[in-house]
């Protein structure tokens, strides 16, 4: 595991503490699930994207230039 030093107000710093205190946790479990979970959704909207766009060439190669009609989204 690695550290990191971040610079925050001694107030805020106070009001996380006693928040963490409060939920049976502490400031650093907070800080650290916060970053998994803000690593692991950059990663997973970029996996979406990537899909997205995958699919989105995948069809005009299938459609060529041709336009999409209502009865073409609609079909179950």
């Amino acid at each position: 595991m690695a550290n990191l030093t971040i610079v925050i107000e001694g107030d805020t710093l106070k009001r996380a503490r006693m928040r963490a205190l409060e939920e049976g946790t502490s400031v650093n479990a907070v800080v650290r699930d916060y970053l998994v979970d803000y690593a692991g959704m950059k990663a997973q909207k970029e996996k979406a994207i990537n899909d997205l766009l995958r699919l989105s060439q995948r069809t005009k190669a299938r459609r060529g230039n041709r336009r999409w009609t209502r009865e073409d989204l609609y079909e179950r």
